[in-house]
C-alpha cells in the first residue's frame, strides 16, 4: 500500500510542477489546470529519452528530480491563483484516490490491477522488466511506445518501488490527473458541481473501466485528448496574446507519441485540423490562429518526437492494427458506442446489457436520456462556439468510425474510450455553465433545467464509474519474470503448476498462470490439492527451493526463483488432463 501510493504521490508531484513550469514558459502567468496533463506528457518524454542509459533507470529518476527542483524553484513568485487553484484541486483529488482505491478496498489487497479481465499487464511488467535490466523486450524491437513502462522503471531505480505497485501507482495517478484537467472546463462553478462535473468527466464510465482492467495506455490517451481540447480552448481565449500559446498542446502531442505512438496523433491532429478549418470558415474578428505560433508549437512538436520517429514506423506492423487478425484480445464481442454516453450499469464494461443484475431495459433508457443530453449539448456548444470541444468530439466520432469499419474491435473499443471524456464535457458544460444555481454572479442564459438534468447525469454517470470501479480485480502482488522464462522449456507438453491457495482464491491467480504459459497445455492447482501426479504430464511447476519432489519420480529440470521446474524421469503415457491455453483463451479470460 505505501509503494503504491509513494508511487501515486510521486507522478502527481512530478506532473503538476512539470506541467505549470513548461506553461509559465510559455508566458501563462495564473495557475492552469492543463499543467497536469503537460507535466505527465513531459514525463514520459524525459523518462524514455533516458531510461536506456548507464544506470537503467536510475539516470531517469535524477532527471526527473533536477527537472521538479528546477521547475519548482523557478515557480516560485510567479504563479497566481495559486491559493484558489489548491482550494479547487485538493476536493477533487482526493475523491479520485478514494474512488480509484474501490478495487483495492474491495479485494482486501494491493496487487496488479486488472487480472482476469486483461492478461496483458503480464507483458508490460516483463517489458519493465527487461528496461530495468538493460535487456531487450519484444515490445521493444517492434516499437512499442515505452514511455509510461520507463516511468514505472524510475520509480523503481529510484525510490525502490517494485514494479507492480509502480504500474499500479501510475494508473491511479492519471487517473487523479485527469479529474484536475477537467477543472479547466469548469472553474466559474460552485465548490461542489465543479468537483462533480471534474470526476465524472475525469472519470467516465468508459475510462473507469479500462482502470479496471489496468489499461493505463488507454486512460494516458483519453487524457491527453481531452487536455489538447481544453488547451486549443485556452488559447482562443486566455492565453490569446502569448506567441508561444500553442507550444502546450504540442508537448501534449509529444507526450501522446510516447505513450501511444503514431495512433496517438490521429485524434490530436484530427482536432487541430477541423478546429482550424472551423475558426477560418466562421472568419471570427479577432481569430486566435496565426501562423507564426502555430510554426513554434510544430517546431516543438518535431523536436520532440524526432527520435521515435524510426520506432513510430516499426510500430505500424503491430498485431493489434491487423484487420485479418482475431482483433477481440479480451473482449466478447464489438463493444456498444453508446457506452460513451457514460450511463452503462455495468460493472464489466464488454458484457451485452441485460447480461448483469439491471434489464436491458436500464441499459437503453440510461443511453437514450444521455445521448438527448449530447445532442443538446453540441447544439449549445455551436451557440456558445466552444469549437475546440466540438472539433475534438468529431474526430473522436471520425476515429470511432476508421476503427469500427476498417479495424477491430479491440481498437474500436479503445476509440469509445478515448472519446467519453469529450462526450461527457460535451454534456455537462452547457448545463452547468447555463444554471444560475451553480454559478455564483450567473449573467447568461439558462433554462431552468438545466440543474436538475444537470444533477441526475452527474449521479447516474457517477454511480456507472463507481460500478465500474468497485469490480475491478486485483491480482498478484509481486511479479518475476522467471514463469515466463519457463514458457520455452515446457514448450506444449503438459505442465501441472501447483500455487498458494491464497494466489488462485483471493488474488485471481489463474488467469495470471495461464497467461505466464500460454501456448501450452496447463493445470493449476492449489499446492496439496493433488494428492498423485497424472502419468500424462510430464512438468511440474512449484514455488519456493528445490528441497524435495513434489511427487515421485520427477527431477528438477530447472531452478528459476521463486520457482521450480520438475520433469517426470520416466515415460509420459495417456490423454493429457491439462486443458490448452491458446493465446486467444488466456487474453479473454472469464467473465464476472
Amino acid at each position: 500500500m505505501i509503494a503504491t501510493y509513494a508511487s501515486v504521490l510521486a507522478v502527481c508531484a512530478a506532473s503538476l510542477a512539470l506541467g505549470q513550469a513548461a506553461i509559465g514558459l510559455c508566458g501563462a502567468r495564473r495557475w492552469s489546470w492543463l499543467a497536469p496533463a503537460v507535466g505527465l506528457a513531459l514525463l514520459a518524454a524525459v523518462c524514455w529519452g533516458t531510461v536506456r542509459l548507464p544506470g537503467h533507470g536510475v539516470v531517469s529518476a535524477i532527471a526527473v528530480l533536477a527537472l521538479v527542483i528546477a521547475a519548482v524553484a523557478y515557480l516560485r513568485g510567479r504563479v497566481e491563483g495559486g491559493g484558489e487553484a489548491l482550494r479547487a484541486g485538493w476536493p477533487v483529488a482526493l475523491v479520485a484516490l478514494l474512488a480509484t482505491s474501490l478495487p483495492f478496498i474491495a479485494e482486501g489487497h494491493f496487487g496488479i490491477l486488472g487480472t482476469s479481465f486483461n492478461p496483458d499487464m503480464s507483458q508490460h511488467l516483463l517489458a519493465a522488466y527487461r528496461l530495468a535490466h538493460g535487456g531487450g523486450s519484444q515490445l521493444l524491437h517492434q516499437g512499442y511506445p515505452l514511455g509510461p513502462h520507463s516511468i514505472v522503471v524510475a520509480l523503481d531505480r529510484g525510490l525502490g518501488i517494485g514494479l507492480v505497485q509502480g504500474f499500479s501507482g501510475l494508473t491511479v495517478a492519471v487517473a487523479i490527473l485527469a479529474p484536475l484537467t477537467a477543472l479547466a472546463a469548469f472553474a466559474s462553478l460552485r465548490p461542489l458541481p465543479r468537483t462533480a462535473a471534474a470526476l465524472v468527466v475525469g472519470l467516465a464510465y468508459v475510462v473507469a473501466s479500462y482502470f479496471a482492467q489496468g489499461a493505463f495506455k488507454e486512460t494516458m490517451q483519453a487524457l491527453f485528448l481531452l487536455a489538447f481540447v481544453l488547451s486549443l480552448r485556452e488559447g482562443a481565449r486566455s492565453w490569446r496574446e502569448l506567441p508561444l500559446r500553442f507550444v502546450p498542446a504540442a508537448l501534449l502531442a509529444v507526450g501522446a507519441v510516447y505513450v501511444y505512438s503514431f495512433p496517438g496523433l490521429t485524434w490530436l491532429a484530427g482536432t487541430a485540423v477541423l478546429w482550424a478549418l472551423a475558426e477560418y470558415a466562421l472568419g471570427r474578428e479577432e481569430s486566435p490562429l496565426a501562423l507564426r505560433p502555430a510554426l513554434l508549437a510544430l517546431l516543438v512538436l518535431f523536436v520532440g518526437v524526432a527520435p521515435e520517429i524510426g520506432r513510430m514506423v516499426d510500430f505500424h506492423s503491430f498485431e493489434t492494427f491487423d484487420p485479418n487478425g482475431p482483433g477481440l484480445g479480451n473482449l466478447f464481442g464489438q463493444i456498444s458506442p453508446f457506452e460513451a454516453l457514460g450511463i452503462w450499469p455495468s460493472g464489466d464494461f464488454r458484457l451485452a446489457p441485460g447480461a448483469g443484475a439491471v434489464p436491458a431495459a436500464g441499459y437503453y433508457l440510461g443511453a437514450a436520456f444521455a445521448l438527448a443530453l449530447l445532442v443538446w449539448g453540441a447544439i449549445r456548444c455551436w451557440r456558445r462556439r466552444e469549437l475546440a470541444l466540438l472539433s475534438g468530439l468529431a474526430a473522436a466520432a471520425l476515429a470511432y468510425a476508421a476503427a469500427r469499419l476498417g479495424g477491430t474491435p479491440y481498437t474500436a473499443a479503445k476509440a469509445i474510450e478515448i472519446a467519453s471524456p469529450l462526450v461527457a464535457l460535451t454534456i455537462l458544460l452547457p448545463l452547468l455553465g447555463g444554471s444560475v444555481f451553480l454559478i455564483p454572479r450567473y449573467r447568461g442564459k439558462g433554462t431552468p433545467l438545466d440543474g436538475p438534468v444537470a444533477t441526475l447525469f452527474l449521479l447516474a454517470a457517477g454511480a456507472c464509474s463507481l460500478l465500474a470501479l468497485a469490480n475491478a480485480p486485483v491480482g498478484p502482488t509481486s511479479y518475476s519474470p522467471a514463469l515466463t522464462g519457463l514458457r520455452p522449456l515446457v514448450a506444449a507438453d503438459s505442465t501441472l503448476v501447483l500455487a498458494s491457495p491464497t494466489l488462485l482464491s483471493e488474488q485471481h491467480g489463474t488467469p495470471y498462470i495461464a497467461w505466464e504459459l500460454r501456448g501450452g497445455r496447463v493445470c493449476i492447482a492449489a499446492a496439496g490439492e493433488v494428492k498423485d501426479l497424472d502419468p500424462a504430464i510430464r512438468f511440474v511447476v512449484t514455488r519456493g527451493a528445490a528441497a524435495r519432489p513434489p511427487f515421485p519420480g520427477l527431477r528438477v529440470r530447472r531452478v528459476a526463483p521463486p520457482y521450480v521446474l520438475w520433469e517426470a524421469t520416466g515415460p509420459v503415457h495417456g490423454h493429457s488432463p491439462c486443458p490448452l491455453i491458446a493465446v486467444r483463451q488466456a487474453r479473454q479470460g472469464p467473465a464476472r
